[in-house]
């Protein structure tokens, strides 16, 4: 069930402010890619940022393949696993996957207050009060059955994903929002 736990130390990471990581050269989309997805909606439009990143990194964020996004691009594409595994199985299934480290031990939290979504941001850190005195337990190795029974073990997050749910359509359109005003730090847009 588990994947490696990526874990950045918040210099590795971003602060819109500053730009730690440097491509080797900036990830591009087609303008009529953009203006496709965005007549469709936000979802759509931002989709078409992460499907970039992730044929960038080839599918699967890996340490050695970091370098290949900036911060900005780290943060959306944080949030991108953040929210889909939200919707599949909430924070236990986002930690069991390996993405506790990636979210929790970085300044995602921080990062997407930045973007606008202050409410989401918010979250993350109350999030962050269970998963880290948890942490070990959390991110074992764990059977089906103890997988499933985690659910249970950690009914404290149920309230954290309800309010997850309320909040995620506007705190998405805030995100969007911030990448269409700031579109070059997040990808070379070609025609």
């Amino acid at each position: 069930m588990n994947r490696p736990v990526l874990n950045l130390v918040e210099s590795e990471f971003h602060h819109p402010e500053r730009q730690i990581f440097k491509p080797f050269k900036m990830i591009q989309i087609k303008d009529s890619a953009l203006a496709a997805a965005a007549e469709k909606g936000m979802d759509e439009f931002l989709q078409v940022f992460i499907d970039a990143y992730l044929e960038a990194i080839d599918g699967k964020l890996t340490a050695e393949n970091m370098s290949k996004l900036n911060g900005l691009q780290h943060t959306l594409l944080a949030w991108h696993f953040f929210s889909t595994e939200m919707r599949e199985g909430g924070f236990v299934q986002l930690i069991q996957n390996g993405y506790g480290g990636y979210i929790f031990a970085n300044p995602f939290a921080k990062a997407i207050k930045q973007f606008g979504a202050i409410e989401l941001g918010k979250l993350i850190y109350k999030a962050r009060e269970i998963y880290d005195p948890n942490k070990k337990e959390l991110e074992r190795e764990t059977t089906e059955e103890e997988f499933n029974a985690m659910y249970v073990d950690f009914e404290v997050f149920d309230e954290l994903e309800e309010m997850y749910f309320d909040m995620e359509e506007q705190q998405t359109a805030l995100i969007a929002a911030y990448v269409d005003d700031h579109i070059t730090d997040f990808a070379e847009v070609i025609s």
